[in-house]
């Protein structure tokens, strides 16, 4: 495994909040019927614990610098809670115990790449920077949540094509409403992903083509793509769900992706 220096020693201080996330996160992922309250306290406490974690660690708790540690984990880390958040909200009205099982992996997972990889302290350049630093987290956090509502709705049709004459529901949503919300989180990552790019051409003192920005605005112009398609053409089901899935990849390797590369395999620092 490649470590940078300066990895766990970041986290030293946050090492119990760090255990206490990931065994809330386990808990809430252990398979088993009999204990699904339980696994749903397990994952809301992962789930809080979490978000202290980001909070000390992304705003710089005990680096003698002021700045933001940031890097391609902890924007990973905060995509993820995001995304358990949205489904935090959702479960009080339809509960998902598999899918439950596997955000609380992903959590569990999230917190241990942060520990490993905890990033770097970035002074802000501009007076701007945290408002595009959020507005990119964000979009990354919405698309991240239409993703896993496409899987679901995926899953069953594949599960209704298995089983014809099924209800059209899908994980105790009927299919075309879960359609519906999942292009809602489209539309909504789309609208927040247009004003961080915007922000960005606005605001930098010099425009670069780097990776970052090649793959974020292919990334945008395939979600464009995507919402024409579906209001001019009425794209849906499988052809729309991988014009999706090519989109959010694209995003993923804009920031995290570019910022793996440099931080891990180049260990090269900001």
């Amino acid at each position: 495994m490649i470590l940078p220096t300066s990895g766990p020693a970041a986290w030293a201080g946050l090492a119990p909040l760090a255990g206490l996330a990931m065994l809330a996160y386990a808990a809430a992922a252990w398979p088993t019927a009999q204990a699904s309250r339980w696994s749903a306290v397990a994952l809301v406490l992962g789930w809080g614990t979490h978000l202290v974690l980001l909070l000390l660690d992304i705003g710089g708790w005990g680096q003698d610098a002021p700045g933001a540690r940031l890097g391609f984990a902890p924007v990973l880390s905060m995509t993820v809670w995001l995304v358990l958040a949205v489904h935090t909200v959702e479960s009080r009205l339809v509960p998902l115990p598999a899918v439950r099982r596997v955000l609380a992996l992903a959590g569990a997972a999230a917190v241990a790449v942060a520990w490993m990889f905890p990033g770097e302290p970035r002074p802000m350049a501009s007076p701007w920077a945290p408002l595009h630093f959020v507005l990119g987290v964000g979009s990354y956090g919405l698309f991240g949540a239409a993703v896993l509502h496409a899987a679901l709705l995926d899953s069953a049709e594949r599960r209704l094509r298995l089983q014809r004459g099924a209800a059209p529901s899908a994980f105790g949503m009927p299919l075309l409403q879960l359609e519906r919300l999942t292009f809602r989180f489209v539309e909504a990552g789309f609208a927040v992903l247009t004003a961080t790019l915007l922000l960005g051409m606005l605001t930098t003192v010099r425009w670069t083509w780097d990776h970052k920005t090649v793959f974020s605005l292919l990334g945008w112009a395939v979600f464009a793509a995507l919402l024409a398609g579906r209001r001019m053409r009425g794209w849906r089901g499988r052809k729309a769900t991988r014009w999706l899935y090519a989109g959010a990849l694209l995003l993923l390797l804009a920031y995290a992706g570019s910022r793996f590369v440099v931080e891990v395999l180049l260990r090269r620092g900001a």
